[in-house]
């Protein structure tokens, strides 16, 4: 008797300091078929903590039996980004930062449109001064005419 009382001692130790990081943050004893053990880690709590404070225990274990077993990483993975978002911005959580991404879109896809813009400009300049318009040293400019000297370049880059 004394030594199966060990014995469940030691299992119970075994648990205790391998409790996933949501047992040990509610100090409950992590069991087999505890659900949120592959998903929440002991060595990162702080991982359990924030999306336990937004979502809470039992909706957490809600969402995830509610969702195929081999998507519930990618649900857990989503259900941290949420509550870290909240954590920065507590008014919009993950909205504002897919606003604030989609304006950043937005000005680096005008940023691309204006760089192409002056890409064709300067390609339409190359373009006129390699067609002709030089002709012996001197390239025709509208009404007036510019000699190049021997020692200067036509294209000095």
């Amino acid at each position: 008797m004394a030594e199966r009382f060990m014995e469940q001692k030691a299992q119970d130790m075994f648990r205790i300091v391998y409790a996933c990081g949501a047992c040990k943050i509610q100090r409950t004893k992590c069991g087999d078929n505890c659900v949120l053990a592959p998903y929440f880690p002991s060595d990162d709590p702080h991982k359990f903590l924030q999306v336990n404070k937004l979502f809470g225990t039992s909706r957490i274990v809600k969402i995830l039996q509610d969702i195929p077993v081999e998507k519930r990483e990618e649900g857990v993975k989503s259900m941290v980004y949420e509550a870290s978002a909240r954590v920065h911005d507590p008014t919009y959580g993950c909205t504002g930062e897919v606003h604030r991404l989609q304006k950043r879109v937005l000005r680096l896809q005008s940023q691309v449109e204006v760089t192409e813009a002056d890409l064709q400009n300067v390609q339409a300049d190359l373009v006129f001064l390699a067609t002709g318009y030089y002709n012996a040293g001197e390239i025709k400019n509208n009404d007036e005419s510019i000699v190049l000297e021997d020692d200067e370049d036509l294209f000095p880059f």
